[in-house]
């Protein structure tokens, strides 16, 4: 049997209606090139599809949310869950900074859209048509060495959230800056990858009933 490749004449098609001439090295080459690229343009896409619409890295810097997070912390960000429903009570979120929207900070949110966040003593309370005398919140996750006694009101707008740092003494949040605009909230921590002892899902969450 020949094992060298020539063209096929039309007799010699009519002889052999299935013989396939196969393509040569230097095609099936060009052809693998073509296809790693093809392969590598989609990952990229698929990559940068998660990256901005899905999930993104975020390392925190800073002692503002101490205890709950350290400097060097590595967290994965849920970008996705903030499209179909609103940020709750407790979440930690990652935000754009309302005053240079090209720094991203991460803050614990306090106060819903319309309502009033009333500081007394660092003491926390909620006013809210459903509880129009207010609810004292009760914050587990911050350490007594973090609280300050400050002491403020604010009314919220309708796309306002009220964020502060679990570090009360070493946070610049709405307290100082003002209300966070829903646009500028980014997504919520969803993972901790880093330190190793530390891994887990929804980081820091805590649940409010109210």
């Amino acid at each position: 049997m020949m094992s060298d490749v020539r063209a096929l004449s039309d007799s010699d098609n009519d002889s052999f209606p299935n013989s396939v001439i196969p393509n040569s090295p230097q095609g099936g080459s060009t052809s693998e090139l073509t296809s790693l690229a093809l392969y590598g343009v989609i990952a990229l896409g698929i990559a940068l599809f998660i990256r901005f619409f899905v999930a993104a890295p975020f390392v925190v810097s800073g002692a503002s949310m101490d205890p709950t997070f350290a400097t060097w912390d590595y967290l994965i960000i849920d970008r996705v869950t903030y499209r179909l429903d609103n940020p709750a009570r407790g979440d930690v979120v990652v935000f754009k900074f309302p005053q240079d929207t090209t720094r991203s900070f991460i803050k614990r949110v306090i106060g819903l859209p319309g309502e009033t966040v009333v500081i007394e003593n660092g003491i926390v309370r909620i006013e809210s048509p459903a509880h129009p005398e207010g609810v004292v919140l009760t914050e587990p996750y911050i350490a007594a060495e973090n609280m300050q006694n400050s002491s403020m009101r604010m009314l919220l707008g309708p796309d306002d959230y009220f964020v502060m740092g679990d570090n009360r003494r070493q946070s610049a949040d709405s307290r100082t800056w003002g209300a966070l605009p829903r646009d500028l909230i980014v997504g919520r921590a969803l993972v901790r990858l880093f330190p190793f002892t530390e891994i887990g899902a929804l980081p820091g969450d805590a649940d409010f009933e109210n």
